[in-house]
């Protein structure tokens, strides 16, 4: 279902894309960008709303995002966070030491554990990724002008080449699923086959016998490689 909150995210991305194929992958794009959003909105408008603390009390971070938390400029937005998440880790194993190990089990080490396995950032992500990637297979059934914007992006990750196909399986026609399909593996495949190439050439920049040769596009490839299989 077309949902215009994702629509216009996702056109924008698209067309930056097309424009300019140093954004890279479009999907990377967005994800990027609702990545900032939630880092500022936890920091700022939702940090003080009882439901989202509750939450963030529960799920708490992964490093990456205590990480980008860190480097926002609100310290004390961050520490008011820690404060009530580290007062409900405390209370939740507290007690919960060496004679849980010889009782029912490892409660306190569960406890970690789920942490270790959360995020309220990733998690929300997620939540809006999924819809995105639904209504961008949503554009390209029903608008002839976004499939142009799709089948001239300048690459896909590997990545987000596999999700957008795996949603159009599921969300398109059998009939009509192979023509995704087919437009999403042209984009990646012809962007791997460049990659492939710069990166050989980068590695015979490093022979003598290739002194002589410009770089071409080999001189980031190490680096738009790593992005493409991340």
């Amino acid at each position: 279902m077309l949902e215009t909150i994702y629509t216009i995210p996702i056109n924008e991305a698209f067309e930056e894309c097309r424009d300019d194929a140093k954004k890279g992958c479009p999907f990377c794009l967005l994800k990027k960008k609702l990545e900032e959003n939630e880092i500022d909105l936890i920091l700022g408008a939702s940090m003080m709303e009882p439901d989202v603390r509750q939450k963030t009390n529960k799920l708490g971070f992964c490093g990456d995002h205590f990480g980008l938390m860190l480097k926002a400029k609100n310290r004390l937005g961050l520490a008011l966070i820690l404060e009530s998440h580290l007062n409900e880790i405390r209370s939740d194993i507290s007690g919960k030491g060496l004679s849980a190990l010889k009782g029912k089990g490892v409660a306190a080490c569960e406890r970690i554990e789920e942490l270790e396995k959360s995020c309220y950032v990733c998690t929300r992500i997620e939540n809006s990724f999924v819809k995105m990637l639904e209504n961008t297979v949503w554009l390209w059934e029903q608008d002839g002008d976004f499939r142009k914007k799709f089948d001239s992006q300048p690459l896909f990750c590997l990545s987000h080449f596999k999700r957008i196909c795996e949603t159009g399986k599921k969300e398109l026609s059998k009939k009509k699923f192979p023509d995704l399909y087919s437009a999403a593996y042209k984009v990646t495949m012809d962007y791997l086959d460049s990659l492939c190439d710069d990166v050989s050439h980068f590695c015979k920049k490093f022979d003598y016998r290739y002194d002589d040769e410009p770089w071409g596009n080999s001189k980031d490839s190490p680096e738009r490689a790593v992005s493409f299989l991340e």
